[in-house]
């Protein structure tokens, strides 16, 4: 029995072998970009040059509100920089966007104790009159709610308390609570903040006024701790009145621009693979993770091109969106300008959602498509990250998505981390780190250099 044991292992040492991997596996186009797609995953995570370029920005520009000084002068600095990086036809697209500037507010419950409240205008919200609004306040849940007691809510400011559980479910209170609100004749709306409870930190974020003759009335969001304040002494019977003061201005429109780089395509320079973000943000914070993340992730991937001297087949346009925050006048200008040549576009990436880890892929498109994508997909193996999902696109590559037809990708961070700080004074560089900055420059590096490289285009 020994003897046969010693046998059958000398058997199996003497036996080929094969050693599986991921490259083995490859279909012939797809073994052709591992080499350069190798490259950039190394280049991009070598070092923390995408969090650096990050901290120029936020930390020498601010924020960057529609229409600002302060995004004009970001602008300036971007467009230099990535001129001496070596980008190509690095230009601005002018656009005509709204000018609204915040102002003085201040809310505070008068009756009973008095207490500060913590709270900020919505985007675009009407003024109060110079010595503010002060009213009672009718605690509502939802609008079906406020429509059951609308006979309650002339004369009242109007509070929306409802739960945050995802942002699509609550942010339409944030958008029209204020329009619903003055239907039934309140004086003013406070909106309980868009996201998780942080540390009683105000989410701002923009508000829509009916077009015609209704009244706009003045639309602050609170803070979740002073919310649930409000409500549970209503809730026992109290009255609670609120004095609150908004001074924001809603001038006429001025002009700005989106910010444009590529990388011209060595073989068929007309078809265009679109990354970017969108490089406006809300006045508080430094609009860090939404969205100067993404502006750097995607412009890394350009950078690191460039840097390594991969030029693909088709042209890598990187777009910086002007006014996604309240108006999205520069996607709707981006697809005008280019209605003609939508078709000509092969593929359409937004970072939007933020870097935080544990991130991933979404990807909307024809089947065919994806299962391109997911060999695509195999090329990030190094960064441990999720097979790509369906689902993935974004506000600012929407218009032209829709009028060329393309398929769509978006970098997904961690949304549960990404809305505890999403349009508030704490969205700062402080909350991404290196490694978050790096891993999502590398994937998007990657999979826009596969889509501009892969012998045919990406199927619609």
């Amino acid at each position: 029995m020994p003897r046969l044991r010693l046998l059958l292992a000398l058997l199996v040492l003497a036996l080929p072998v094969t050693v599986w991997t991921e490259a083995t596996s490859d279909p012939a186009w797809l073994a052709q970009l591992r080499p350069d797609a190798d490259r950039l995953l190394r280049a991009a995570t070598a070092d923390d040059a995408a969090w650096r370029r990050l901290a120029a920005l936020t930390d020498t520009f601010g924020h960057r509100l529609t229409g600002s000084e302060n995004l004009q002068r970001a602008a300036q600095w971007t467009i230099a920089t990535m001129k001496a990086d070596g980008l190509e036809n690095v230009r601005t697209e002018p656009v005509m966007v709204p000018r609204w500037v915040r102002g003085e507010e201040s809310a505070e419950i008068v009756d009973p104790p008095r207490h500060t409240l913590a709270v900020l205008g919505l985007g675009g919200t009407a003024a109060t009159p110079p010595e503010g609004i002060e009213a009672d306040v009718l605690t509502v849940t939802s609008f079906d709610d406020l429509r059951a007691r609308q006979a309650e809510a002339r004369g009242r400011i109007v509070l929306f308390d409802v739960a945050y559980t995802n942002y699509s479910d609550t942010v339409p209170y944030r958008t029209g609570g204020a329009r619903t609100a003055a239907l039934y004749g309140a004086v003013a709306v406070l909106v309980r903040s868009i996201g998780p409870i942080g540390l009683r930190t105000a989410h701002t974020g923009s508000v829509n006024y009916a077009p015609g003759d209704q009244r706009p009335i003045p639309a602050l969001a609170i803070a979740a701790e002073d919310a649930g304040r409000i409500t549970r002494l209503t809730q026992a019977g109290r009255k609670v009145r609120v004095r609150l003061v908004t001074s924001g201005v809603t001038g006429p429109d001025v002009e700005s621009a989106n910010i444009v780089a590529e990388i011209r395509g060595r073989e068929r320079p007309e078809e265009i693979v679109l990354i970017g973000a969108h490089f406006d943000s809300w006045d508080v914070g430094t609009g860090a993770s939404d969205d100067a993340s993404g502006c750097i992730a995607t412009w890394e991937a350009l950078r690191l091109m460039k840097a390594l001297g991969i030029r693909p087949r088709r042209t890598v346009r990187l777009v910086f969106w002007e006014n996604e925050e309240h108006g999205l006048r520069g996607a709707q200008a981006y697809a005008e300008r280019y209605r003609s040549e939508a078709s000509k576009h092969v593929f359409a990436l937004e970072a939007d959602s933020g870097v935080f880890a544990p991130a991933g892929l979404g990807f909307t498109g024809t089947p065919a498509a994806r299962d391109v994508m997911v060999k695509v997909g195999s090329l990030l193996s190094p960064l441990s990250l999720p097979e790509i999902t369906q689902g993935g696109g974004g506000p600012d590559i929407g218009p032209i998505a829709m009028a060329g037809n393309l398929p769509t990708m978006a970098y997904l961070g961690d949304p549960t981390r990404l809305f505890l700080i999403h349009h508030t004074a704490a969205d700062t560089i402080e909350r991404i780190t290196p490694a978050e900055m790096a891993k999502a420059a590398a994937a998007i590096a990657v999979v826009t250099y596969a889509v501009a490289e892969m012998p045919e285009r990406l199927p619609k």
